[in-house]
């Protein structure tokens, strides 16, 4: 799971880099690279580059970024269980 996390952070940070730098309003695309990023919700450097499109979406759609948000929080909320068993 490590290395393909890994894999997925080197090509999602180039995505949501040109997303933010280029300040993208295109709704689609920014949800699609979240709901990429939200697949690998229990690496760290994922969870940070997450964090950084939601800052962005959040100016476009503050109910959308929220959902977000939301989202990973149910995720990470389900796995804290079964990481402490």
């Amino acid at each position: 799971m490590q290395a393909l996390a890994e894999q997925a952070l080197r090509q999602y940070t180039p995505v949501v880099e040109s997303i933010i730098s280029s300040k993208s309003r295109d709704v689609h695309h920014i949800e699609h690279a979240h709901d990429g990023l939200l697949d690998f919700c229990f690496y760290d450097p994922m969870v940070e580059l997450f964090r950084r499109l939601c800052r962005h979406y959040y100016c476009i759609d503050p109910q959308a970024a929220a959902f977000y948000v939301n989202s990973y929080r149910e995720m990470r909320d389900s796995e804290e269980p079964g990481e402490e068993s």
